[in-house]
C-alpha cells in the first residue's frame, strides 16, 4: 500500500482524527512505517463497515472508488480480514461472491441458524421452478419457447416467477424469426448459490451415465425383425409369426366379397379338419344337416 493511497484514506476520515494522522495514546507517529500500518488498519475497518451494511455483495471497483485506492489493495485488504476470520473461527466469514464481497454464516453452523429461522418465513422454489432454473443456468441465453421444449410442459408461469424473484433476466433477443427474448442467471442467482462465476457451476458429465450404460440401456429397448411378435390371444388360438406368410383369399358369398387371412402353413399343410371353424359354417357348408347341434343356441 503506498503512501498516497493510503494518504487519501486520511484525508475523507470524519473528524479528520483518529489512526494515519497520529497514534491511539494522541501523539504523533515516530516514523513513516507506523503512520502507513495505521492507515492500513483504517482502511480495513472502513472496507468492514461498508460491506456489512450492504445488501447485495460489495463490488471491490466501488470500494476502491469510495476509499480512493487501487481494486488490487481492496481485495488483499479483504482477503486479509478473510483470513484474520478463519484464524479466529468467527461464525461469520466474508467471502467473494458474484463478483463482490460479502459475510455470511458459516456453513457449519446452519443448523443453528435454521433452528432461528421460523419454518416457512422464507417461500422455497418448487421443483418444476428448480428445474427450469437449471436450464436456464446450463443453457443460457434461451427463449421461453426452448425451455418449454425441454422440459416438455408449459413453463411461462415458472419464468414468470424466476423472474420476479430475480433469478433470472432478459439478456437479448434472438435475430430469428420472432425475435424471440433469451433469458438468463443475474447476479441474485450467483449469490444465492455462493457462487463467484458460472463457471463454478458443477459440471454436467458427473451426471450423464457412461456410454457403455446407454448401449446396455437401448440394446434392451431395441425390437429385432426376427423376434416373435407376442400377443394376448386366448389358449388355443394360432399365433402368427414374423416368418409366417399371410395370403389374403376373396371369397365371393352372397353378402360380398370377403377377405380372410390364412396362415400360408395351414393351407400348404391341406388338413382342414384341424382349422377350427364355426358351427354356423358347419351348418352352411353341409345341406343334409336339419338338425341344430346341441352346442349351438339360436
Amino acid at each position: 500500500m503506498t503512501d498516497d493511497e493510503l494518504a487519501g484514506v486520511t484525508e475523507r476520515r470524519p473528524g479528520d482524527s483518529g489512526v494515519g494522522a497520529e497514534t491511539e495514546d494522541g501523539r504523533a507517529p515516530s516514523n513513516g512505517s507506523e503512520t502507513s500500518e495505521g492507515l492500513r488498519r483504517h482502511a480495513r475497518a472502513a472496507l468492514e463497515a461498508i460491506v456489512l451494511v450492504t445488501d447485495e455483495p460489495a463490488d471491490p471497483r466501488l470500494l476502491a472508488q469510495l476509499l480512493e485506492i487501487s481494486v488490487d489493495l481492496v481485495t488483499e485488504l479483504c482477503q486479509e480480514l478473510a483470513d484474520e476470520y478463519d484464524v479466529t473461527g468467527r461464525g461469520f466469514e466474508l467471502v467473494m461472491v458474484a463478483g463482490g464481497w460479502r459475510f455470511q454464516t458459516r456453513a457449519e453452523l446452519s443448523p443453528y441458524v435454521e433452528r432461528f429461522v421460523l419454518a416457512g418465513q422464507s417461500a422455497r422454489l418448487s421443483a418444476a421452478a428448480l428445474e427450469t432454473l437449471a436450464i436456464v443456468a446450463y443453457k443460457q441465453p434461451i427463449s421461453r419457447a426452448q425451455v418449454g421444449s425441454i422440459r416438455g410442459v408449459n413453463v411461462d408461469g415458472v419464468m414468470r416467477t424466476l423472474q420476479q424473484r430475480g433469478y433470472i433476466g432478459e439478456l437479448a433477443r434472438d435475430p430469428g424469426p420472432g425475435q424471440a427474448i433469451l433469458f438468463g442467471t443475474t447476479s441474485a442467482f450467483l449469490e444465492k448459490l455462493g457462487l463467484n462465476t458460472l463457471d463454478e457451476l458443477a459440471p454436467l458429465g458427473e451426471f450423464v451415465p457412461e456410454p457403455a450404460v446407454i448401449e446396455a440401456l437401448e440394446a434392451g429397448l431395441r425390437v429385432d425383425e426376427g423376434d416373435p411378435i407376442v400377443t394376448s390371444e386366448p389358449q388355443g388360438a394360432q399365433t402368427l409369426s414374423s416368418a409366417d406368410e399371410v395370403i389374403d383369399l376373396t371369397d365371393s358369398g352372397p353378402f360380398g366379397d370377403s377377405h380372410v387371412a390364412v396362415d400360408s402353413h395351414v393351407v400348404a399343410a391341406s388338413n382342414v379338419a384341424d382349422v377350427p371353424l364355426d358351427a354356423l359354417d358347419v351348418l352352411a357348408d353341409d345341406p343334409s344337416s336339419d338338425e341344430v347341434p346341441p352346442s349351438v343356441g339360436w
